[in-house]
């Protein structure tokens, strides 16, 4: 399953710049709210899914060359944050949902949570 087919089953807000999504073939996911843990637990080219909506997710992101964060629960990453993933080639998406909803939305979806 592509990225944009996620993004449009999901319904999630793409808060950074828009490129071919089609391209973007998550292998997994991950969730969690704290920094320390997605460096130790995170892979290269899974989804991130998180509360935090804050700069370091841009680091953390681009460190482990994330498929693209899912910010949930209405959570809104500032201006600076999102220039950075532009500049950064992070993706960033957001939803209203809660955290829980959307690892049980992607799980159905086939893509595998690790926690």
């Amino acid at each position: 399953m592509n990225l944009q087919q996620i993004i449009d089953q999901l319904n999630l807000t793409v808060l950074t710049e828009t490129r071919d999504f089609t391209t973007i073939q998550p292998e997994g996911g991950y969730t969690s709210d704290l920094l320390s843990c997605v460096m130790a637990g995170a892979k290269s080219n899974y989804l991130w899914i998180t509360l935090q909506a804050h700069l370091n997710i841009v680091a953390v992101a681009a460190l482990l060359e994330i498929a693209a964060i899912i910010i949930t629960e209405d959570a809104q990453p500032d201006a600076t944050a999102i220039a950075k993933a532009n500049e950064q080639g992070v993706i960033l998406l957001s939803t209203p949902k809660p955290t829980y909803e959307i690892d049980g939305k992607l799980w159905e979806m086939g893509i595998q949570i690790q926690k």
